[in-house]
């Protein structure tokens, strides 16, 4: 067994900012937070993930189940409990935090030392944080029958604000996320030919994405006037449109964005559609700032699109995103995703990432979208993959 609990150092250094988790665990009466998920067991592990379990979590019987323990005020009582093979990543660069247990095979024995480390720092009573939605329930069990005088309180909202201001290390991520996607997104567009297929181009997406740097995640992909974004034999036809919608991340961080694509020339109709699309794109851009609430740029575009044409069709939506495609802040209510916009009356602040998505389902001419990515400034914002806005031909 390779465990390192007694491996310390003189003072835990952590990649993120303790004083404000701090705070927004004392707001949440959270004494120590055991956290689950891996997006948040990367974060709060200065970026870290185990490239072994990368794609798919199941192993054996069980799962993966990487486990971070903080304690409020006491980062010198934090633990990292992975698999039993993560001991050579600690050895090669070594962990953060004073206690390491990589010891694990499955959900059980992950979730038994966390209970042995948070005996040992005292903590088996009083408020333990946990992310409710990413710990399997076997865990669960497990962390409540052996800590009997604890109170299990939910940490998903504390950590999502501790992501909602990216770092510049962060940004610097994410803006090559946007960058690599966009150039992979025309790339393809401009390798597709008439009788290319649906699956053909999605596939040729994985591989520019794949030889950027990127890890492949999605492409939702549209032809003609069809609005299934579905990938299928469909073949792309001359004079036709074509909606490329894709995720991929750059070290964890994901890109999100949408361009369009057209096989020839595009029409005056085609034009004036997807100027109507951006018309409502620059109505919620104009109102992007720090200090401005979310509703705001919502509103705005919100206006704008009521006045357009093609509004009996056409869809607003933005979203906060970082390690996760929807994170905060979040600024509109079940719409498409099925969570509140609680953060649509709060001021964006600068280092805020977040989507900004228009999107026409025109009856006769198909899937019309953009899709952009902006980071929040102190003089208004900055756009990430800001190429390809308009038309882009294929087959050139």
């Amino acid at each position: 067994m390779n465990d390192n609990a007694g491996q310390t150092r003189q003072a835990a250094v952590a990649p993120f900012d303790t004083a404000k988790l701090d705070r927004l665990m004392e707001q949440a009466g959270i004494d120590v937070i055991v956290a689950t998920s891996k997006h948040n067991t990367q974060y709060l592990m200065g970026g870290y993930k185990f490239i072994f379990f990368a794609a798919m979590d199941a192993i054996g019987h069980s799962r993966y189940l990487p486990i971070v323990i903080y304690e409020k005020g006491a980062p010198d009582h934090s633990a990292y409990v992975g698999n039993r093979m993560e001991g050579a990543e600690h050895q090669n660069n070594p962990f953060w935090t004073p206690a390491v247990h990589t010891a694990t095979w499955g959900t059980q024995d992950a979730a038994g030392l966390a209970v042995e480390h948070l005996k040992k720092i005292g903590k088996t009573g009083g408020r333990i944080g946990i992310e409710p939605a990413f710990l399997p329930s076997d865990a669960r069990d497990l962390l409540v029958s052996r800590l009997g005088g604890a109170r299990f309180v939910d940490a998903t909202h504390v950590l999502e604000r501790l992501r909602a201001v990216k770092t510049q290390d962060e940004l610097v991520k994410l803006k090559r996320a946007s960058e690599l996607i966009t150039d992979s997104m025309l790339a393809t567009i401009a390798a597709a030919r008439a009788g290319s297929t649906k699956l053909e181009i999605i596939e040729q997406l994985r591989r520019e994405e794949t030889n950027r740097g990127l890890h492949f995640e999605y492409c939702l992909l549209t032809l003609g006037a069809s609005h299934n974004r579905a990938g299928s034999p469909q073949a792309w036809v001359e004079d036709e449109i074509l909606s490329i919608d894709s995720g991929g991340n750059y070290h964890g961080y994901i890109g999100d964005l949408c361009r369009m694509g057209v096989l020839g020339e595009p029409d005056a109709e085609l034009e004036d559609l997807l100027a109507e699309v951006e018309c409502i794109q620059q109505a919620a851009f104009a109102k992007v700032r720090a200090g401005a609430v979310g509703s705001e740029m919502i509103l705005a575009a919100e206006a704008e699109l009521k006045a357009s044409p093609s509004a009996a069709f056409t869809d607003f939506f933005c979203h906060g995103m970082g390690l996760i495609s929807h994170e905060a802040p979040f600024l509109m209510t079940n719409h498409p995703v099925a969570y509140e916009g609680v953060d649509a009356d709060k001021p964006l602040e600068v280092g805020n990432v977040i989507s900004v998505e228009t999107t026409m389902l025109h009856p006769k001419r198909g899937f019309i979208k953009l899709e952009d990515t902006l980071a929040i400034t102190d003089g208004g914002y900055e756009m990430f993959g800001d190429r390809g806005r308009g038309w882009n031909r294929g087959g050139v």
